[in-house]
Formats: C-alpha cells, structure tokens, sequence
C-alpha cells in the first residue's frame, strides 16, 4: 500500500486549483449563493475543460485517484457544486450523480441543478431522485425518493470517499488562511503567531488535517481495490473527517477573532459551506452509530485497526 497520490494526480489537483482561482476563486460561491440556479453555468465550464467527466474512478486506478484531487482543489475554493457527487455516479443508471441517502427526509446540496440524481442508503438501497425542495442554506434540498433496486454495494464506499476530500480540501484552505492571519496581526508589538499559545492551537489543528490526509489516502486505496471493509474505512473517514473539521474551524475561528464571522473573510464563507458536508448525509453521532453497528466485535483494519 502506498499512502501517496500518484504524481500525475497531483499535478491535475494543482492544475485545478488555478483553474479555480482563473474562473474566480472565492467569488464562485458568493455568486452562487445569490443565485444557485446559476451554479451551472458559473461551474460547469471550467469542470468540462478539466476533463472532470472523463475521469472514471471506478475502474480506473489513476482516474479516482484524479477524482479526489480535483475534490480536494474543489473544496480549497469551497466550491458551489456537487463535483465529489457527480463523480461518484453510478455506470449502471442514466443518472449524473450519486449521492448517500440516510433519515426519514434525505436531503442534499442539489438545489438549483437541473441534473438527474441517484441516491444510495448503507444497505445498499439504489433510488432515483424524484424531486427537490429547497431546504435551507448552503444549497440543500430534501429530496424525493423512488426506489429502484438492491444493487448499491460497489457504490457505497466511493460515494463516502470523495465528499470527504472535498472538506479536507476546506480544511487545507482553513489552515493556510488562519495562519496567513496570525503571522499579520499583531498584538502587544509583536505578532500572534510569536505566541505560544497560537501555537499550540494551530498545531492541534495542523495534526488532526495531516492525520485525516492519511486516513482519506488509505480509504482511498481501500475503495479502489475493493477491500471487503471498504464501508467500514469510509466510514472511519467520515468520522474522522467530521472530527477534525470541529478542531479545525473552532481554532481558525477563535484565531481570526469577531472577523472571522463576517462575510468579508474568506473563513466565513469556508466555514459556512462546509456544513452540508459535515451534517449530510449524516453527522457525527449518526457516523459513529453506522460504523459501530457494522464494525461489531470485529473492528477495523489496516491503519484504523
């Protein structure tokens, strides 16, 4: 096992993010949220010349491992579209994306899309999406299901994966912000970063980011080669994922002060959007209840053993 992306990989999520940043960075998301049936065309382009459709991370080895940098430069840029989504949809319906279905009223970050979606529960339980209400902030919609079959097991692992390369994307971005901050501000005639204090909360925070890259490279790894606890793994990255955006964005928000609140600081809007990803499908207590339940007596392997 070799817990690294492959060098061509790398250089796509790098090539990604400057496309990002060309197509307008940080004002993506603000204009999406004025008007989310206009993520689209604000998106779209700029995916399409990447070549984001061409990738196929479910038989190509090299194509997921394309998939979750281009997620991960998405969510440096908290991104306005469901790109980890639409990744992981399914070959066998003639849908555009796939999302995980979970609760008495599934919802997703699907609104202002006119896209065909599938959904899939743990069980494996493949449905079509048959409408869409707009629900709340951060484009999320409660979605309509009509059950189509019991043929989700391969799908499952991918469509856990991918959203949480999306957030460690957000995390990366966190970080880096909260630590151009800090090495800026000064306090008492020096500044905040010559603090022990910030110090140490931003290597609490810098250990829980690099520990979850390792996790998402081995979920990975599991996904791709089909390991028979790849649920399980992504399970476990969910998990730690939602664990370390708590750490992550508590010090980058108490570092950035009353500031890192308002609209006028890119936090704000990182922050913000990464809340469908940390609440959708489920949150932390749900993830850690689903991996218990499956886990059972025997646990986990490899490096979650």
């Amino acid at each position: 096992m070799i817990l690294d992306l492959g060098a061509d990989a790398r250089e796509y999520g790098r090539q990604a993010l400057r496309a990002f940043e060309s197509a307008g960075g940080d004002r993506l998301v603000e204009q999406a949220e004025t008007d989310p049936a206009s993520r689209e065309a604000l998106v779209g382009p700029v995916l399409a010349e990447l070549g984001a459709w061409e990738l196929d991370p479910r038989s190509d080895p090299d194509g997921l491992e394309a998939a979750a940098a281009l997620c991960r430069s998405a969510g440096h840029w908290a991104l306005p579209y469901p790109l980890a989504e639409r990744l992981a949809a399914p070959d066998d319906l003639d849908v555009d994306g796939l999302v995980v279905a979970a609760g008495p009223r599934p919802a997703a970050a699907l609104a202002g899309l006119d896209l065909r979606w599938a959904a899939v529960d743990l069980d494996g339980r493949r449905s079509t999406v048959t409408a869409q209400r707009h629900a709340g902030p951060g484009f999320v919609a409660e979605l309509d299901l009509a059950a189509v079959d019991d043929n989700g097991a391969t799908d499952r692992a991918l469509a856990l994966v991918l959203p949480c390369w999306t957030l460690l994307g957000m995390l990366d971005r966190a970080i880096a912000l909260t630590v151009t901050h800090v090495s800026l501000r000064k306090q008492f005639g020096q500044t905040l970063s010559a603090f022990q204090g910030v110090q140490f909360q931003l290597t609490d925070a810098e250990v829980e980011r690099s520990g979850l890259d390792i996790l998402a490279k081995h979920a990975l790894w599991s996904a791709a080669t089909g390991q028979p606890g790849a649920v399980e793994d992504a399970l476990a990255l969910r998990l730690a994922a939602l664990e370390a955006a708590d750490v992550v964005f508590r010090v980058c928000h108490q570092l950035h002060g009353a500031v890192g609140f308002c609209d006028e600081t890119t936090l704000s809007w990182l922050s913000r959007h990464s809340r469908p990803l940390r609440r959708l499908p489920f949150g932390s207590s749900a993830t850690r209840d689903h991996l218990t339940r499956r886990a059972g007596r025997a646990g986990l392997a490899g490096l979650y053993a």
